[in-house]
């Protein structure tokens, strides 16, 4: 078994607003060991993205801290990379100049950061577009440069929030595959949000469910099927014997939700 890359301690926010103070995440405690793809699912609302803000360095904790080999983290951090659920894609930057963006940051010469650049635009499968624009690309393409963007600064930990969420159930499911792919090419550590039980299933070494708010890690699945998670695999009795799972936990904590939101309207 090897070692937690990242550990959340006892990491907790609350929200101060006009209508009051609203706890958004109750103190949560994760571990990630190198090169393992976990992902986060729960109800809207639940604190998820928060989570994922405050592990970024995007969002101060109130509680807990955070810690990357070992070693505690404030604000962002080289070793973290984030992909997001919105548009993040430069479009006056064809698909190569935005790949090569964080090298361009850094200092690193035009040819030697295109040259780099270009092994990620190939490790997501988009040669042949390199000078493309972001206008010109499917949805599904702006996403996978936006990953080759993140991966091009070889951050040792990926996290990703929702990135598939705007796009239709077949390109999902694709770049699914090929996200799975590039990860285990790198080895990549890999923590992902998502609403999506059937695209957790399909990614994840192990599955965290979080409960409404104020958010915390509810239960742990484990999920123990081959890769690569073929057709045959995703069609199995298994795979749907952990959805099964996985929604006999989050259901209540949805209905949470629904109660919650439908209260407001009152």
């Amino acid at each position: 078994m090897s070692v937690a890359i990242l550990q959340v301690e006892g990491v907790a926010k609350r929200f101060e607003s006009a209508s009051g103070a609203v706890d958004a995440l109750a103190e949560t405690s994760i571990e990630v060991r190198q090169g393992e793809f976990v992902a986060v699912i729960g109800p809207s609302g639940c604190g998820k993205s928060t989570l994922f803000n405050i592990i970024g360095g995007l969002e101060s904790t109130d509680r807990g801290r955070v810690l990357v080999d070992g070693k505690p983290i404030r604000g962002s951090h080289r070793d973290i990379g984030m992909v997001f659920q919105e548009e993040s894609t430069f479009p006056w930057r064809t698909v190569i100049e935005n790949v090569a963006f964080p090298l361009e940051v850094a200092g690193m010469a035009r040819r030697e950061r295109e040259e780099k650049a270009m092994r990620f635009v190939r490790l997501v499968g988009l040669d042949g577009f390199e000078r493309r624009y972001p206008s010109e690309l499917s949805g599904g393409m702006r996403q996978r440069t936006a990953l080759a963007r993140t991966l091009c600064a070889e951050p040792r930990i990926l996290l990703m929030d929702e990135p598939f969420a705007a796009l239709d159930e077949q390109t999902r499911m694709l770049l699914g595959e090929k996200l799975i792919e590039i990860c285990q090419s790198l080895n990549q550590t890999t923590l992902f949000i998502t609403h999506n039980l059937s695209e957790a299933v399909q990614l994840s070494d192990r599955v965290l469910v979080m409960s409404f708010r104020p958010g915390r890690i509810k239960r742990t699945v484990e999920i123990a099927l081959p890769r690569p998670r073929s057709t045959s695999v995703i069609a199995s009795e298994s795979f749907a014997a952990y959805l099964g799972t996985i929604w006999e936990e989050l259901k209540t904590e949805a209905a949470k939700g629904m109660q919650a939101a439908e209260a407001l309207k009152r």
